[in-house]
């Protein structure tokens, strides 16, 4: 659909992007078009699976989750029912906030949060005993220069085929 895509739907994607809560009018009134035919254009974007979900951004620091962390984790095996069950085990675990298979020499990475380095600890240790796990890697994260939740989209060439509804 991204090639369906005019630049009204990617200012209503911008604008959900950076506040998901706002309401259809304040949106409609954002984008420049009135509020009935936003509605159907966010409809349309929901029901594509161009906007898979809403959800809160949560300060881990606040739910006392300070300690933020990435483990490269390298398999044994890496066959599909290795990966699979890999993965199952990665869903069960709460420090985990990410899980990305990835090439090369890792498998996995994982952006996971502790409450302080003993947990952090813990959790390399359950996380280095799990079976067919080879070789576990960590870093702590220091600072993050960009934690961005925003997709980017790139505005097309295509800008004449703008559809404006009001």
């Amino acid at each position: 659909m991204v090639g369906r895509l005019d630049a009204i739907d990617l200012a209503i994607l911008a604008a959900l992007q950076a506040d998901g809560r706002m309401t259809n009018v304040e949106l409609a009134r954002r984008v420049g078009i009135s509020a009935p035919p936003c509605l159907r254009r966010v409809r349309a974007l929901e029901e594509a699976g161009v906007i898979a979900g809403y959800r809160a951004l949560i300060d881990t620091r606040a739910l006392g989750l300070s300690v933020v962390f990435f483990v490269f984790v390298q398999l044994d095996q890496q066959t599909e029912a290795e990966l699979a069950a890999f993965g199952a085990r990665v869903a069960q675990w709460k420090p985990v906030r990410e899980c990305w298979t990835v090439s090369g020499e890792t498998d996995f990475i994982l952006k996971c949060v502790a409450s302080d380095l003993d947990a952090f600890q813990k959790f390399i240790a359950e996380l280095t005993a799990t079976r067919n796990v080879r070789n576990v890697r960590s870093s702590l994260a220091m600072k993050a220069v960009k934690d961005e939740a925003l997709a980017y989209v790139e505005r097309t060439a295509d800008h004449g085929n703008a559809t404006h509804e009001h």
